[in-house]
């Protein structure tokens, strides 16, 4: 923002983000998912002039100009899409503070988020999961299932405290940190009604006509499968659906020939429940490893402590750095 609107003696960032207020976040935070400043204040129960000048004391703390005023509400610019990632930082910072003050205030043991991908550490989740309610009975968990490539995102954001999956990009590993915990194989699979069922001497090359289910191009699994493809050979020749949802490819494969490139630990039970075949074919030995991911140089809360150490426990692992 030019000197002619904003002057004075310049404040530094610290000072800055010291004298934003509570309420400033808040009103960030809700102009944010409105970009409409009656509506803002209407949420805020305040009147318009008042949202305004709410918002214009921002940007004089700021010195600068974070939303455009259009004829029909408001557009952050690059500097109002910065401060507002930070308001929602800030707020959930806030909410999980008093969520876990009350907890503690009322003899509980805290809250906990976790995030984990679908299907691969579903076991090791779930006996972690029991161990812990069994050691600590008031803790109160929220867990996420969601592919890595999202949950990353989540845990930068701080809306889950820790991870269960894989890195889909290299560059994470100078933001977080990553314990091996377990790897697992792939298996095709398909409805029990199949034609591939039961059949011998398959190869992946012989599959390449069959339309595939196929998880997104993001996905640490995708880009597993796309590997294994790569080296065998294979270049699908019919249709192919992308979804991270296996309940959505469960469903597919039931009611359709399709295949679909799945971890082992994912299908086992659908496939014992007489839901799902396998189909015999020889995959190359690609075990892709899942871990527990945290944000780097950050010490953990007792509650997430206590957690991890279960979840070490339960995977026969004293923790492996990779």
């Amino acid at each position: 923002m030019s000197s002619e609107i904003f002057s004075g003696k310049p404040l530094s960032m610290a000072q800055a983000c010291g004298r934003l207020r509570f309420r400033h976040l808040q009103f960030l935070d809700i102009l944010g998912h409105t970009l409409n400043l009656r509506l803002t204040a209407e949420q805020m129960h305040i009147t318009q002039p008042a949202a305004t000048k709410i918002l214009m004391d921002i940007e004089e703390i700021l010195e600068a100009r974070l939303f455009e005023r259009l004829s029909r509400g408001m557009l952050p610019n690059e500097l109002g899409l910065f401060t507002l990632r930070y308001a929602d930082a800030a707020l959930a910072g806030h909410r999980k503070f008093v969520d876990e003050f009350n907890a503690l205030k009322q003899g509980g043991h805290g809250h906990l988020s976790i995030g984990a991908i679908t299907g691969s550490a579903a076991h090791l989740l779930m006996a972690t999961v029991a161990e812990i309610q069994r050691r600590r009975p008031l803790l109160v968990l929220r867990i996420l299932e969601q592919s890595s490539d999202q949950l990353v995102i989540w845990l930068a954001e701080r809306k889950v405290d820790l991870m269960i999956g894989r890195f889909t990009d290299e560059a994470h590993r100078a933001q977080f940190q990553y314990e091996r915990l377990s790897s697992e194989p792939l298996q095709v699979v398909a409805g029990l009604d199949h034609p591939l069922r039961g059949a011998h001497d398959l190869d992946l090359t012989k599959l390449a006509h069959w339309p595939w289910i196929l998880y997104p191009r993001s996905t640490a699994v995708r880009k597993v499968s796309d590997d294994i493809f790569g080296r065998t050979g294979l270049a699908l020749t019919s249709g192919v659906v992308e979804t991270p949802s296996f309940l959505f490819a469960l469903e597919l494969m039931q009611s359709t020939d399709m295949l679909s490139l799945q971890p082992a630990a994912l299908v086992d039970k659908y496939v014992n429940r007489g839901l799902l075949a396998r189909i015999p074919v020889e995959l190359p030995d690609r075990m892709p490893d899942y871990g527990l991911i945290t944000r780097l140089g950050e010490a953990p809360t007792p509650a997430a402590q206590a957690f991890m150490e279960v979840l070490r426990e339960k995977a026969g692992s004293a923790g492996e750095t990779a």
